[in-house]
């Protein structure tokens, strides 16, 4: 059987994987730096979104950006139905200044 060919083609386009190759190569000699800071680039990840802002800001062909608020893990259920029972506290019960007139 023949390996099935997705009917999309590609999901980055050339243009693009160029800018993350250029991006990596800077960043495995040292050059590569981050946006407004000017800081080192020191993992793969960042030199692959650089080059892929880069690819987006030319206008090449990348899948739009992932949302970075969602996270992948595990959800854990919590009593969030059930409410705490809270100590009783009274409506109308005000501290009384004792600040004298003279």
């Amino acid at each position: 059987m023949a390996a099935k060919k997705k009917a999309g083609g590609r999901k980055y386009s050339k243009k693009a994987g160029a800018k993350v190759a250029r991006a990596m190569r800077e960043e495995k000699a040292g050059t590569l730096k981050s946006g407004r800071s000017g800081k080192k680039v020191t993992s793969r990840k960042q030199a692959i979104a650089i080059g892929l802002s880069e690819a987006r800001a030319e206008g090449a062909k990348v899948p739009k950006k992932r949302s970075s608020g969602k996270k992948k893990s595990a959800s854990k259920k919590t009593g969030s139905s059930k409410k705490k029972a809270s100590s009783k506290k009274r409506a109308g019960a005000k501290k009384k200044s004792s600040s004298k007139k003279g």
